[in-house]
């Protein structure tokens, strides 16, 4: 398949620190691939060596066929970027300075600025300076996305997005794949992840852990439940349940973990009369050291 992102033992050292270590990655032409890693784990730092704000120490850069130092404007012209830290001057409207920027990229994606402010419901003629996180992070995504680059690289882009917005961003997102753009995007939110990327690399300590499928990330994420029933249940039903452990039962109300399909939890709960039902968001932190402990076992 063709490559848009191809990195070989990237490296990236701060002084006696290291940003990346040996990162090797690549990614496909038309896929959504997910960048998933606790704070500090060297994902901004990735992100900002694939567009150039900062220069490897060690290894090389692909993106989209050229290098991303010597490419310029002729590389960057088919690359929508969103920072982690998005940051625009206070005193410009919205429009005008997502205008300005159109006609830097001579008039690309000036057509779709009212449409897609539309979509995220934010205001073009509002001040910059008077925005609220979540506002500003919109007004990201609109320079990102409107000139329809090849490859979008965004970095947390859901940030300070409500959870309608949200929505709105992953559906964008899909579009994009299915126009055939690539996107690279990091997160720490794993069910945006699961919605819309085919692969996922983790990353820890600036260290490749694994590249997987989302079919695999799935299979290892845990998931805290609790269902409460009309009337007590024995524990022992649940207890040794596939994927179900760390079971506790208080009267009706029965909890535990899930690892994976809930599938066997809940056809046994289905036999009982269920009140209530609650499952919480997928535990990014226990994924990342279920992923962790398998490689270290195989390492050991």
């Amino acid at each position: 398949m063709e490559s848009v992102i191809r990195l070989d033992r990237l490296v990236k050292a701060y002084g006696p620190r290291r940003g990346v270590v040996d990162l090797s990655l690549e990614v496909h032409a038309g896929e959504v691939f997910g960048y998933l890693g606790p704070n500090g784990a060297g994902k901004s730092t990735t992100i900002r060596l694939l567009v150039d704000l900062i220069r490897p120490t060690g290894g090389s850069i692909r993106v989209l066929g050229g290098d991303p130092r010597a490419g310029g404007t002729v590389l960057r012209a088919r690359i929508g970027y969103l920072p982690g830290d998005f940051v625009v001057g206070a005193r410009q409207r919205v429009g005008e300075y997502l205008t300005f920027l159109a006609g830097l990229r001579g008039g690309a994606g000036q057509a779709r600025i009212g449409e897609l402010a539309e979509r995220l419901d934010l205001d073009l003629t509002a001040r910059v300076g008077t925005l609220s996180k979540g506002n500003r992070q919109k007004v990201g995504l609109v320079q990102a996305f409107m000139h329809e680059p090849d490859l979008l690289i965004l970095d947390e882009p859901t940030s300070g997005l409500d959870p309608v917005v949200q929505q709105t961003f992953l559906s964008m997102v899909a579009e994009a794949k299915a126009a055939g753009q690539t996107v690279f995007m990091s997160s720490h939110i794993l069910s945006e992840v699961e919605q819309v990327a085919d692969r996922v690399a983790i990353i820890r300590d600036g260290a490749l852990v694994t590249v997987d499928s989302v079919v695999n990330l799935r299979a290892r994420a845990v998931r805290r439940v609790q269902v409460t029933f009309a009337t007590p249940v024995p524990v022992s039903e649940f207890a040794g349940l596939p994927g179900v452990d760390s079971v506790t039962v208080d009267g009706p109300v029965l909890r535990c973990r899930v690892t994976g399909s809930p599938d066997a939890l809940i056809k046994t709960a289905a036999q009982h009369s269920i009140v209530d039902l609650l499952s919480d968001e997928p535990a990014l932190e226990e994924l990342f050291l279920a992923y962790y402990e398998g490689r270290d076992h195989v390492a050991a």
